[in-house]
């Protein structure tokens, strides 16, 4: 095998090597089907056989009742900005968005395109936190409330399901809607207490090209009727995700991560990994007498996209030009706030964080 860098990219972001080795095993000769799942019609046996797999892995993991679906869908997290209203603010209602980095104010953004979407509550502008329990108290009104996980760019997430009070699935409760495109699959999750969760799949879940949505049969029967189809939860719902051709491949591959963590441990497994991974990351941030200065909050820090600043441009320029040489790839932050970014995503092994904890030693050695 030829050599493998340390890949810190935040998405498309690094893969399991189990994965990568199978996928190459079958790619020529897909299980003596004589040809390659790339090839493999949608409508066919062998395809199916994937298809519902990664479906019924998906459920397992984060623990899905017949209650759940969980559709593949185009168009990334993304096109989830626009589908959640579209399918999910009634005429003359209202939904509410916490914004806590980039991407929900993306969200928000679409949204405000297609309906009345309304911003609860901001973390803006420098996004270093996530309000605290019990801070944000949503309309019960509301047709949803939309909050993201974790926030890629500013390195800040939650730790475990916010509390806005008056969300969940039951009678007289406002639906919960999660962006986890960065840290699904990352932990468990307080699934019954959502009513939609959607993520790329770009960084936990497998390559891009295709979102994954877990929706409430609840969430389902609150989904308008005038969405054309190809954007519609509840038509997607009702073919399985096979409403037109789906992106086969990347649902393979996500099928494989999916079986993959089931058999390694689950997300109790993935926690546990995570979790010393960000602890060894963060000691050598806290560790370094200012040196490395982390961006957010320590009681809202993020367990997958460590963010950090160095003590002037130069540096960090200097540190992102030099990491890469020694295979530390990925390492520069946002073009949007700049400093130094490290996305430890499920694949990434410990190994290569306790790399990058050698080299910033070294590099502080030198330069502090």
């Amino acid at each position: 095998m030829s050599h493998r860098v340390h890949n810190f990219n935040p998405g498309p972001a690094a893969l399991p090597l189990p994965v990568l080795e199978q996928v190459q095993r079958e790619l020529i000769d897909f299980q003596g089907t004589g040809m390659s799942i790339l090839e493999a019609s949608h409508r066919g046996k062998a395809y199916e056989a994937v298809h519902f797999q990664a479906i019924a892995d998906l459920k397992a993991l984060v623990g899905a009742g017949e209650e759940w679906k969980v559709l593949f869908m185009g168009g990334g997290a993304s096109a989830q900005f626009a589908l959640a209203p579209m399918n999910l603010i009634p005429q003359g209602g209202f939904a509410q968005y916490v914004t806590t980095g980039s991407w929900s104010e993306a969200a928000l953004k679409e949204a405000k395109k297609l309906g009345d979407a309304r911003e609860l509550y901001t973390s803006g502008p420098d996004h270093k936190h996530v309000p605290k329990s019990g801070q944000v108290a949503v309309d019960p009104k509301a047709a949803y409330v939309h909050y993201t996980s974790n926030n890629t760019i500013y390195g800040t997430e939650y730790d475990g399901t916010p509390e806005f009070g008056h969300t969940g699935n039951g009678p007289g409760h406002v639906p919960l809607i999660a962006d986890m495109s960065s840290d699904i699959l990352s932990r468990p999750i307080e699934l019954d207490r959502h009513a939609v969760i959607y993520a790329g799949a770009q960084k936990n879940l497998g390559p891009s090209g295709v979102a994954v949505v877990w929706i409430h049969q609840s969430a389902l029967e609150r989904c308008r009727g005038d969405v054309p189809q190809i954007w519609s939860y509840r038509k997607f719902a009702e073919k399985d995700s096979l409403l037109n051709t789906p992106p086969c491949f990347p649902i393979y591959i996500v099928g494989l991560v999916a079986r993959y963590l089931l058999e390694a441990g689950g997300l109790t497994w993935a926690k546990k990994r995570n979790d010393e991974k960000a602890r060894i990351l963060y000691n050598a941030i806290d560790d370094s007498a200012g040196f490395y200065r982390g961006h957010a909050e320590p009681g809202s820090r993020s367990q997958m996209n460590v963010t950090f600043r160095l003590p002037t441009p130069e540096l960090e320029d200097l540190f992102a030009k030099q990491s890469t040489a020694a295979g530390l790839i990925g390492l520069k932050g946002h073009r949007s706030v700049g400093g130094m970014r490290a996305s430890i995503y499920n694949a990434v092994p410990l190994e290569s964080v306790q790399a990058l904890v050698g080299f910033m030693q070294q590099f502080r050695g030198e330069h502090g």
